[in-house]
Order: C-alpha cells, then sequence, then structure tokens
C-alpha cells in the first residue's frame, strides 16, 4: 500500500490550550465501539465521569457536550483530561485522528491535515515553498481509473503552483484542465448561497454580509505574502479534495471547488483590507474560518459540488 502525505505533515503539532479555536468544542465527539469498551471497563473517579459523559440515546455513542458545547473532558485549562489521565491511547478515534483526513484509492491512502485547526493552517499557508508529496511504501496493483485521476492530479497540481506563470492565470488553466467553468455570477449572489449552507458561526454570516455588500466593488491587488498564501491554499484544496472524484466520477466540481474557494477568499481579503488593516494572520484565520464552515459539513461540501458540477460545458 503506497501512503501519500504533504511534506509538512510531520511537523505539524497541536498547540493544546494555546489554541484559539479548540477542536474540543462547538463539535459533537462520536466515539468509535474500541473507545467505548476501554471507557465502560474504566475505574475509578475517572470511569465515573466517563459512564456520566457518554450518550447511547441516539444510536452512535457520543459526548454529551457541556455549557459552551464544550466536550466534557475540556478542562478550564483548554487541556484534555483524558490526555493528562492517560495520554492520546485514551482518546477516541476522532479525536486521536482530528485534524488529519484521508483519501483512498485501490493500494494507494492520502493523509493530510485539514484547514480549520489552526496550527494546521499556520502550517500549510506560511509556506513560502511548494507543496511536495512524500510517498512511502510499496507500490499495489490500481485500476485505470484510479491511475489516470492521479495522473491528472498530478498535471493539475504542477500548473496551480507554476510560479512563472500570475496566478489567476494558472487558476484558469486548472478549470480549463478539468473541463470546469464556473458559474457566471456576482459575489452577492454567491453570498446568499453560501448563507443559505449550514453555518457554524455568526462570525462567517458576517463575512457573507460583507462579501454581499463589497465584493463586487473591490479590486484585489495581492502582496507577495498574500500571494504565497493563496497558492498554497489552491494546493491544498486540489491534494484534498481531487480523488473524491473517483467516487463521483467528476472532477469539474473539484476544481471548481478549488479556484472558488481562493477566489473567494480574496476577495473577502480585499473586503476586508478596504475597511482597514488585514495582513497574513488575517488570511489564514479567513481560510481557517472557511474550512470550519464548509469543508467539515459534508451537507454543504456536496451541495457545493452539485452547484459546480459540469454537464457538456455547461454549470
Amino acid at each position: 500500500m503506497l501512503t501519500v502525505t504533504p511534506d509538512y505533515y510531520r511537523d505539524f503539532r497541536c498547540i493544546a490550550s494555546a489554541c484559539r479555536h479548540t477542536c474540543c468544542a462547538g463539535w459533537e465527539v462520536d466515539i468509535d465501539p474500541d473507545a467505548l469498551e476501554t471507557y465502560r471497563a474504566m475505574p475509578g473517579e475517572l470511569g465515573r465521569r466517563l459512564a456520566d459523559a457518554i450518550d447511547v440515546s441516539g444510536g452512535t455513542p457520543h459526548f454529551r457536550l457541556g455549557p459552551g458545547d464544550r466536550c466534557p473532558f475540556l478542562n478550564s485549562k483548554n487541556l484534555c483530561d483524558l490526555i493528562l489521565s492517560g495520554g492520546e491511547a485514551l482518546l477516541c478515534q476522532i479525536c486521536r485522528d482530528h485534524p488529519r483526513f484521508r483519501n483512498f484509492l485501490p493500494g494507494h491512502t492520502e493523509v493530510g491535515l485539514g484547514l480549520c485547526c489552526e496550527a494546521a493552517a499556520g502550517l500549510i499557508l506560511s509556506r513560502k515553498e511548494p507543496l511536495r508529496l512524500v510517498v512511502t511504501g510499496d507500490a499495489e496493483p490500481t485500476d485505470e481509473d484510479a491511475a489516470a485521476l492521479l495522473e491528472l492530479r498530478d498535471v493539475v497540481m504542477s500548473t496551480a503552483q507554476d510560479a512563472s506563470i500570475p496566478l489567476e492565470t494558472r487558476m484558469e488553466r486548472v478549470l480549463t484542465l478539468c473541463g470546469a467553468i464556473l458559474p457566471a455570477r456576482s459575489w452577492a449572489d454567491w453570498a446568499a448561497f453560501y448563507e443559505g449552507l449550514e453555518r457554524l458561526d455568526e462570525s462567517w454570516t458576517e463575512e457573507l454580509r460583507l462579501l454581499a455588500r463589497r465584493g463586487d466593488l473591490v479590486d484585489i491587488t495581492l502582496s507577495d505574502p498574500d500571494r504565497s498564501a493563496a497558492e498554497r491554499l489552491l494546493a491544498y484544496f486540489l491534494f484534498r479534495h481531487f480523488l473524491k472524484a473517483y467516487d463521483d466520477g467528476d472532477v469539474t466540481s473539484k476544481a471548481a471547488f478549488a479556484v472558488l474557494s481562493v477566489q473567494l477568499l480574496l476577495t473577502l481579503s480585499a473586503c476586508r483590507a478596504a475597511a482597514g488593516s488585514f495582513g497574513p494572520r488575517d488570511f489564514r484565520e479567513l481560510a481557517r474560518m472557511y474550512s470550519a464552515e464548509i469543508e467539515y459539513s459534508e451537507e454543504n461540501m456536496d451541495a457545493l459540488f452539485d452547484e459546480l458540477v459540469c454537464a457538456d460545458g455547461e454549470t
């Protein structure tokens, strides 16, 4: 089995209590069967706390969230009492994995870091070098569809990261390579579309309303740090989502999603900059928020892919 990771993957470290957007609040934490068995056998005070915190009434066991939708084991110092008690081995699978994601092809697994984690966002978007993929393991037979998709992804990623070409031109070429066309809509229209999706945080609603008011009026002029972050962002979206086309046979929506997402975040950045100062850290926070709102909702991703799929060159 081949395993593919971004070259920055092993540099990731959770920043724990220093994180301003803890992944231990605002999300329902499902408990896998192995962890549930461990928790039910846990003795002492920790065992009693676990028994009180686990809800099995809805079918899928999960932790009952406390005030502020905080995990019951997230303490006042924003540290995990389960880790403090027994190390990361005591975590359920979803907590051990986050912010990692995985994509699977026959004989081929890719593992990356999700942008909704602020530590991961800082690692991904502060880099100056193009994304390089690290391959480990032994090659196994794959099918023609998977091989063709990987070959196309390589070409698309190379184009997306070709620094000799203006970023805007690269995005156009990515769309062309995949037979994709973005719908001809104003940013006010796109803001209305996104506002109709599932939302977690009212701060995102405020950003969308700013996009609706100012998006069609601003001029996007990228500084070198902004351009570098946008390039890394385009590569991230292509790496994370392109191989999903293996399941549905559609690369157009995956390429269009990557380009639209970068264009939207750049436009929002320009809106914010026009209203005051806006720097690289602000761009990373905007990208983190977008990821949390969109990439971590299966319903939102499905709605966007459906909206962006091209048939016979039309959207």
